[in-house]
């Protein structure tokens, strides 16, 4: 693949490249997007289990006597939540209130807690949190040493368990533990990005090949695939979870995304409060909406215009086709006063209108 700039390689490319993964840029790092297709990624995420390459997503150790209290005064969550072996949901911000990033944190022992940061921004996250440091706190950049790989779908207990003997039933949700897999030191967190049961496996980078095999091997016979950003992608959508750079950025807040439950505004301080308290006395003058196209249609994309009774309303934040649902969905930022469920809208799609309307998240539910 020739981009004519230099891209990042995570420890897992050479696996990648021979499974003959189609590699894509993404946020500077060279990334599978696919190996078969995405729709048959999808699918067996949904009915089976994926596993995809996480590694290019940065891993901040923040640690010492103060790191808690810094913490809970930086981001937007309530730190004291976290118990050891639990993980927080959680935003920085900047002061007009607006995204730097959206991050996991992971108590990992007392005073200690692993930030798991979005790879465009590992190194933006690092020198803001650095120059906001204060008391016996110590931050410590790990991603080039760390590797992570995300196991998902209904399967992937099974899997785990054939690797770690009973380390499903050890992790409840949102939890993280300490394991010795055959491969290595892991760490495992039962989080996800899509929707569905799964675990992220933390891991020294020189141990990620020999575990991504190892879980291939395993999972062969549960239906496990290789999977790529593109499913990643589709997945996410589906259950309508944010995208920085997307649903989220310095010019959008998190009541604009519908993430107030992450927010705790009771909290006498944390970086964008003011302008949040602000926002929220006033009222949020747009909201990211899911979108539902009708069937056989083009699919949206990300940038096209939202349009209301023939005014532009909005813009779409992601797009695609659901694989699930055989139809387009979306995430679009349109004013408040449109942002009603069961509205019809129209998407401008290459100078054409398509039908959609505004529905209730998560835009994919689970059978029962």
């Amino acid at each position: 693949m020739s981009t004519g700039i230099s891209l990042r390689r995570t420890p897992l490319y050479d696996q990648h490249v021979a499974l003959g993964a189609r590699m894509v840029e993404f946020g500077g790092w060279e990334m599978p997007v696919q190996y078969s297709s995405i729709l048959k990624e999808h699918e067996a995420v949904r009915t089976a289990a994926g596993l995809f390459d996480i590694s290019h997503m940065g891993e901040l150790r923040v640690r010492g006597k103060d790191a808690a209290a810094f913490l809970n005064r930086v981001l937007t969550n309530q730190i004291g939540k976290v118990g050891v072996g639990q993980s927080q949901y959680s935003l920085l911000l900047n002061e007009k209130g607006g995204v730097v990033d959206d991050l996991f944190i992971y108590a990992v022992a007392p005073s200690e807690f692993l930030l798991v940061v979005n790879a465009s921004y590992i190194e933006e996250d690092f020198r803001l949190l650095q120059s906001l440091l204060a008391g016996e706190a110590e931050l410590i950049n790990e991603s080039d040493a760390t590797a992570a790989l995300a196991l998902q779908g209904p399967r992937s207990p099974a899997i785990l368990d054939a690797w770690i003997s009973g380390a499903s039933a050890q992790l409840g949700h949102h939890a993280i533990r300490f394991f010795k897999s055959p491969q290595g030191p892991v760490w495992i967190a039962r989080t996800g990005y899509t929707g569905e049961d799964g675990f992220e496996i933390l891991c020294d980078a020189i141990s990620a090949s020999a575990i991504w095999k190892k879980l291939l091997e395993i999972g062969a016979s549960h239906g496990l695939l290789p999977c790529g950003l593109g499913a990643r992608d589709t997945l996410r959508m589906e259950v309508c979870y944010p995208l920085n750079g997307h649903e989220l950025g310095p010019e959008i807040s998190p009541l604009e995304a519908g993430l107030s439950i992450f927010i705790d505004l009771e909290k006498p301080e944390f970086r964008g409060r003011d302008a949040l308290l602000k926002q929220k006395q006033a009222g949020v003058p747009r909201k990211v909406v899911a979108l539902k196209t009708e069937p056989g249609g083009p699919p949206p994309r990300a940038g096209y215009a939202i349009h209301r009774n023939g005014k532009k309303v909005g813009v779409l934040t992601s797009g695609g086709l659901s694989p699930s649902l055989q139809t387009g969905i979306g995430l679009g930022l349109i004013e408040t006063a449109e942002a009603v469920i069961g509205n019809s809208v129209d998407i401008e799609i290459r100078g054409k209108y398509v039908s959609a309307t505004i529905v209730k998240k998560p835009i994919y539910r689970k059978s029962p």
